[in-house]
């Protein structure tokens, strides 16, 4: 029988990885299976530009792996049983439960509201294609309202990349808004001194009001309040003030951290249940040059998925491949299409002093994104040619480790089969 992996989500952890492994594994005895909402992919880093008005490339799931030998399942997941081997799925036809030898947990994470009220009711958001379309839908309406005029604003709540992002993008793409940004800090804080002018300078020239150290208390229909009281006029609040992974996870008996990501060993290996692995924004993964988390990026979800990508070759062939170090090293900030900010980092994730800024950077960026979407378009290019067949050892020796786990829990799953 052959050896089932079965990968949850097709974000950019998850596509990327399954298209890898296809790769390199032969499909003779292993069979891949990657559970996703949505038919297409969704290029989570561009969604500003979409709620901004700009127009994106889709890309079809379907088309990506065609192939591969990949098979793809629209539905959504709804519960994982590691004790099991089972993940329960639904879609349009119903219910069903789908059985792994292998897991690859990368169902990303989604807006955090952090206790605020109002949020859910009246915010926006950019962490989904349809919450992208909500909001531009909600700009659409603002700007038939002449908010230019000052009679309404365009709020974005978060200092953060996403929140500086969205802050730049809507206010270049719509030049008749009034938007402003909510920092709990100061603007910044998180770039060198240098980025740090550079950023308040373009701020400036697109028009942004900035206020600092404005922690907001909660969302209303027209308005925010910050903790000490003062009102902010916002015709639309675009929450950007952090993510939270999905509920999933810590509800299916993985050992997860207080935020619920799953925490897992240096080959992104469940430390509860070793034949599941988490990557992207799921996992808590440890920064080997500072001991900290890494935060939740883009960058994180490629290093993290090629780490667990390696760990299941490795597991199921015998071959090691040679992943990369787990460590951060920058950020790239788009400040609309001509303008962005790249700014590398030391091994303690302190801002070097150096840093790209303009049109320089913005080609950098947008070099990024293309060759994010180009690997997911293109997911088996440029990996070894030879697909290797799974060694019934390994395999015999990886199922036994995931009993062994479960056993020593008090708990008893089915029998695994390669």
């Amino acid at each position: 029988m052959k050896h089932r992996i079965l990968v949850l989500g097709a974000g950019y952890a998850g596509a990327y990885a399954a298209g890898v492994l296809a790769r390199r594994l032969s499909p003779a005895d292993t069979e891949i299976t990657v559970v996703n909402a949505e038919p297409t992919f969704v290029e989570r880093m561009r969604l500003h530009q979409l709620a901004s008005g700009q127009q994106l490339r889709t890309l079809k799931l379907a088309d990506a792996f065609a192939g591969t030998g990949v098979r793809l399942r629209l539905a959504r997941v709804t519960a994982v049983d590691p004790d099991r081997a089972t993940v329960a799925v639904t879609d349009e036809n119903g219910d069903d439960e789908l059985p792994y030898d292998t897991l690859l947990y990368a169902l990303g994470s989604s807006v955090a509201d952090h206790g605020v009220p109002g949020v859910a009711e009246h915010g926006f958001d950019v962490t989904s294609r349809a919450s992208a379309l909500r909001l531009r839908d909600r700009i659409d309406s603002i700007d038939s309202l002449g908010a230019g005029t000052g009679t309404g604003t365009l709020l974005v709540v978060g200092e953060g990349l996403t929140g500086i992002e969205s802050a730049a993008e809507f206010a270049e793409s719509r030049p008749g808004l009034s938007v402003a940004l909510a920092s709990r800090g100061e603007l910044g804080a998180q770039l060198s001194p240098r980025a740090r002018r550079h950023l308040r300078q373009t701020f400036e020239r697109l028009g942004v009001t900035v206020h600092e150290h404005a922690t907001i208390a909660a969302v209303e229909p027209t308005r925010v309040i910050t903790a000490d009281g003062t009102a902010i006029p916002s015709l639309a609040t675009v929450w950007a003030a952090g993510f939270a992974v999905h509920p999933i996870a810590a509800a299916s008996g993985l050992e997860v951290a207080e935020n619920g990501q799953i925490v897992v060993d240096d080959a992104m290996r469940s430390v509860s249940h070793p034949n599941v692995h988490a990557i992207g924004d799921s996992v808590r993964a440890i920064d080997e040059n500072n001991g900290r988390p890494l935060p939740m990026s883009c960058a994180t979800a490629g290093v993290t998925g090629m780490r667990a990508v390696d760990a299941i070759v490795a597991e199921l062939t015998g071959h090691r491949g040679s992943s990369r170090k787990l460590n951060y090293v920058g950020n790239h900030i788009s400040l609309g299409r001509r303008d962005a900010i790249i700014q590398m980092v030391d091994g303690e994730a302190r801002p070097k002093s150096w840093f790209l800024g303009g049109r320089p950077a913005a080609r950098v960026k947008a070099g990024v994104l293309r060759g994010a979407l180009w690997s997911i378009s293109h997911p088996t290019f440029g990996m070894p040619k030879r697909r290797r067949p799974a060694n019934a050892a390994a395999t015999s020796t990886a199922h036994t480790t995931a009993h062994t786990a479960a056993n020593a829990a008090g708990k008893v799953g089915e029998r695994l089969t390669a």
